[in-house]
This record gives C-alpha cells, sequence and structure tokens, in this order.
C-alpha cells in the first residue's frame, strides 16, 4: 500500500508541475489556451495572475516531492500538502469550475487516503 500511496502522490505531484507549466509559461499560448477555454485577448490581460497562481502550484508540488524524498518521516508533510490541493481543488471548483474538483482535488483525496491507509 506504500508504494500505491507514493505512486498516486507523485501523479498528484506531476499535476501540479504540469499546472505550473501551464500557468506560468503556456497560459497565452496555444496549449494553455486550449488547457483553459480561452481566448488569446483574456489570456494576455490575465498573464500575470495566472503566472502567480502556476508558482502556487509549484509549491505544492515541490511540498508532496520533499515529503516523498524523506520517506515515513515525511508522513505529515504529505498529509499537509496534499491538504492543501484538496482545500484548493475544493475552492477552485466552487469558484471556477467544476472540473476542478476532479483534477486536482480528488486524485489528492485519494493520495491522502492511501496515504493514512497505509
Amino acid at each position: 500500500m506504500d508504494l500505491i500511496a507514493s505512486i498516486v502522490i507523485a501523479m498528484v505531484a506531476a499535476l501540479h508541475i504540469y499546472f505550473l507549466v501551464l500557468e506560468m509559461f503556456l497560459w497565452d499560448k496555444p496549449a494553455g489556451l486550449k488547457a483553459f477555454g480561452q481566448k488569446l485577448e483574456q489570456a494576455k490581460a490575465t498573464k500575470v495572475l495566472a503566472a502567480n497562481q502556476g508558482l502556487y502550484n509549484g509549491f505544492l508540488a515541490a511540498g508532496l516531492i520533499w515529503g516523498l524524498l524523506r520517506g515515513a518521516d515525511g508522513t505529515h508533510i504529505q498529509v499537509f500538502f496534499l491538504g492543501c490541493v484538496i482545500v484548493a481543488g475544493v475552492f477552485g471548483a466552487a469558484t471556477a469550475s467544476r472540473k476542478i474538483l476532479f483534477i486536482q482535488a480528488l486524485p489528492a483525496a485519494i493520495g491522502l487516503g492511501l496515504l493514512l491507509l497505509a
């Protein structure tokens, strides 16, 4: 179960690295426009805000990776950062798009559940 939890948590971290890249570097490029369903003008107007959001996603990924690298001593770190991801996902689903609940919060909740069962 430890291995499965670690794999899921690593996938959540990888997702947040992907979000960082999309929001910081590809926001106004075709991949970013498609991912977030925006028009170029809207993306250019919100580019700085998206970069800030991407940076926060990077911090979430860094925290999860830090927890994973600590092994059993990093469980509390993983719990904290998975909790942060879940809260961010629920907030995003309530304020921006319901699909954030499934893309961000659900994988983190699964990872947290597996971690707590391990």
